[in-house]
């Protein structure tokens, strides 16, 4: 375990909260949150179904805001900006593994890691797919489609598409929940090895023990808020 302590946090949330109007009134999902995430840091946030985590997970990566507070990625405030705003900073910093792949059907291996680059306008887009699926062992698949894909082979293309851009910081929600055991404990062992080698800030929402003992730090919620 490294020892973060005093470094700049690459990740800052301060009094997130976000509520929700239902029948039975206004739910509050997340409440009062706050966090801290240094540089290379590894964080895993654990909890029961509907503790709020992949709401934290949204709000952190700007893909939702808050109803109240405020978060910060690398000093910039992602609640101050508007959706294009938000979606520049993810970008420039920020990198997605989700449990249901989110791989664009029609798109080939190759076009699904290529797609983030070409969208930044990265005249290299073909060249760094090619060497991001190289090295989640992929080459030989890169013209397969996802449904000529295994699970776990679905789940490192999701990867390279992650990591190809170079984030400083990887939100992940339950990389391994779609996957057996087996093909589980292999995605956890690429995701840490490619984390440790470009020195990324994970943050992961998980319900497997086994994949949170491997990070710094873990962090329990119940009831929407930080334990």
């Amino acid at each position: 375990m490294q020892d973060f302590t005093g470094e700049a946090p690459v990740l800052r949330a301060r009094g997130l909260t976000r509520k929700v109007s239902s029948p039975e009134g206004v739910l509050t999902i997340l409440d009062q949150v706050d966090l801290d995430v240094a540089a290379g840091e590894s964080v895993a946030i654990l909890g029961p179904s509907g503790a709020g985590k992949s709401t934290l997970l949204s709000l952190l990566a700007g893909l939702d805001l808050p109803t109240d507070g405020a978060v910060w990625i690398n000093g910039q405030e992602l609640t101050g900006l508007d959706e294009d705003g938000r979606a520049a900073v993810r970008a420039a910093h920020v990198g997605f593994v989700f449990q249901s792949f989110h791989l664009v059907p029609a798109l080939t291996a190759l076009e699904n890691v290529m797609l983030p680059l070409e969208l930044a306008g990265r005249r290299d887009a073909a060249d760094a797919a090619k060497r991001a699926l190289d090295d989640v062992g992929l080459a030989p698949r890169m013209a397969h489609y996802p449904r000529q894909l295994s699970g776990g082979e679905r789940q490192r293309v999701a990867i390279a598409r992650a990591f190809v851009a170079g984030p400083s910081l990887l939100f992940a929600d339950e990389p391994t929940g779609n996957l057996d055991t087996r093909t589980g404990a292999r995605i956890a062992e690429l995701l840490f090895r490619l984390n440790a080698e470009r020195a990324t800030t994970l943050v992961l929402v998980t319900h497997d023990a086994a994949l949170a003992s491997r990070c710094d730090r873990r962090l329990e919620m119940d009831a929407g808020r930080v334990l």
